[in-house]
């Protein structure tokens, strides 16, 4: 494991172009179904996340920001960050600090992800852990956030 562990493959690659602007125009469309706004510096970080090959920090995303290489104010990235976790467009990465786009279109749903130890690379999935959820409500807790990470190697970093 380390800096020699890469994917020559392309296997985690972010959304470009038709990809990319096809993911967009579904986002605009999910916004305008809820009246919300997605607000030019909303969009920029939302299409830097769906770009991106791995989870990023919010500083990353302050300085891949600007178009002409001029960074963003960080309360511009920190606030469309928010807005996008609640909408359900983005999660945070809890013990990464980053955040990644959420692959999963329409109802909330509880995020989980397998994050490789070697690349870098998160990937989302949605656990089952339903019952112990309804236990939880029976007993009067309210859950409000669940975070699981599980790390490892990818299956591409098996193979290198």
């Amino acid at each position: 494991m380390g800096t020699e562990c890469h994917h020559a493959d392309g296997s985690h690659p972010g959304l470009s172009g038709a990809a990319l602007s096809q993911a967009l125009t579904d986002a605009e469309r999910r916004c305008g179904a809820t009246q919300e706004r997605l607000t030019p510096p909303r969009r920029r970080v939302l299409e830097l996340l769906l770009g991106a090959d791995a989870p990023m920090k919010a500083y990353d995303l302050i300085a891949a920001y600007g178009a002409d290489g001029e960074p963003a104010k960080p309360p511009t990235v920190y606030r469309a960050l928010e807005f996008l976790e609640r909408l359900g467009f983005a999660h945070r990465i809890e013990s990464l600090n980053a955040y990644v786009p959420c692959r999963k279109e329409g109802e909330t749903h509880r995020a989980a992800f397998l994050i490789c130890e070697c690349c870098g690379s998160a990937e989302e999935f949605e656990p089952d852990f339903a019952a112990e959820l309804k236990a939880a409500a029976r007993s009067g807790y309210a859950v409000r956030a669940v975070t699981l990470e599980a790390r490892g190697l990818c299956p591409a970093c098996q193979a290198d």
